[in-house]
């Protein structure tokens, strides 16, 4: 029975990783990674708020370096601490949120701004982002071949976990910055741009009203509705705060996934990225599991530009594959329905996401 059990298992294993090489092989048509651009469109920039004092103020300052922001719009969303004084003293529009049920907290706060902002564009940033200067140019020239933006930002802090949980979404959805099909888009809702009637006419945020992965929801919505949806690389122009704590609450996308499929994603990770480095430190590996540590190891460099600070601790990352997947695996089991200080009710979001 055990021998029949370890090659079920291997099968398995080979099919996980047929699967993995299928999505990495994407990485062919990436798009290009954003560059400092000018332009001359109105843009509005929105920050949806939440008690973030302790962290708005670096991404005010950088808005007020860069010349092609043409009003910034804090959306408080019910702060309790001097959130709203502070983006005020900024030169910030401050907009005071309004209650809506139904609607969880950001996509309601973003709702908001989109519906205040005077700008032809509007980007969307969130309160924790260090944005330098360009990166609102960059947004607006990428909106030339789209309809919705979603730029991936370079992380502040590394260690050995973060990496390990980024390099799960590459096993599930391949990179970002390549085209997919709806059901399989993935979005960084930290930096976002669109036309405003273009994302007006297409219901605003109300895709995503009932998700906390508000902005997986919404992306995959817009594609599935025909708007043209690109995924691109802004490292190079924009930095953000991100523990692996926070992270731990969206890395499933448990809402705007299947079961099945959700299912197949933890699987996928499991079998290609954390058992083969629980054998290994078990001291037997196989020739397959070696093939998949050397293809994890390969990714390293792939990942290390999406990362301000390094160190030994990011190249070790792959030792915390198996602790990622555990993350992982209760993301999927448990999801996440409580967010600053707010606790939303199940079942609205799974329904949509089916």
């Amino acid at each position: 029975m055990a021998v029949w059990v370890a090659m079920l298992l291997r099968l398995a294993e080979a099919g996980a990783v047929a699967v993995v090489l299928a999505r990495l092989a994407r990485g062919r048509s990436r798009r290009p990674p954003l560059t400092a651009a000018r332009t001359r469109e109105r843009v509005s920039v929105v920050i949806p708020a939440r008690d973030e004092a302790a962290r708005i103020g670096p991404c005010l300052a950088g808005l007020a370096l860069d010349p092609d922001v043409h009003e910034v719009i804090v959306v408080d969303d019910g702060s309790t601490d001097a959130t709203a004084a502070i983006a005020a003293a900024a030169g910030a529009r401050v907009v005071t949120g309004r209650p809506r049920t139904g609607w969880v907290g950001k996509p309601w706060a973003l709702q908001q701004g989109l519906e205040a902002a005077r700008g032809d564009v509007v980007v969307a940033l969130d309160a924790d982002t260090r944005p330098r200067q360009g990166l609102i140019g960059a947004l607006a020239a990428a909106l030339a071949d789209a309809d919705y933006v979603t730029a991936g930002a370079r992380f502040t802090a590394s260690g050995w976990l973060h990496p390990a949980m980024l390099a799960t979404l590459v096993y599930r959805f391949g990179p970002a910055d390549a085209p997919a099909p709806a059901a399989r888009l993935v979005a960084n809702g930290q930096v976002t741009a669109a036309r405003r009637d273009v994302l007006l006419a297409a219901g605003g945020y109300a895709a995503a009203a009932g998700h906390l992965t508000d902005d997986v929801a919404l992306a995959r919505a817009l594609a599935r509705a025909g708007r043209r949806v690109a995924f691109r690389d802004g490292s190079a122009l924009v930095d953000v705060e991100m523990t692996p704590r926070e992270w731990a609450r969206s890395i499933a996308l448990a809402d705007v996934t299947p079961p099945a499929a959700l299912a197949a994603d933890v699987a996928v990770v499991w079998l290609a990225q954390g058992l083969p480095v629980l054998r290994l430190l078990a001291g037997r590996p196989g020739r397959l599991d070696l093939a998949l540590l050397a293809l994890r190891l390969a990714l390293l460099p792939a990942l290390a530009g999406s990362y301000a600070r390094r160190g030994p601790a990011f190249w070790l990352s792959p030792l915390a594959d198996p602790v990622a997947a555990a993350a992982l695996t209760k993301g999927a089991a448990r999801p996440a329905r409580t967010w600053r200080g707010r606790t939303y009710p199940a079942g609205t979001a799974a329904r949509s996401a089916t």
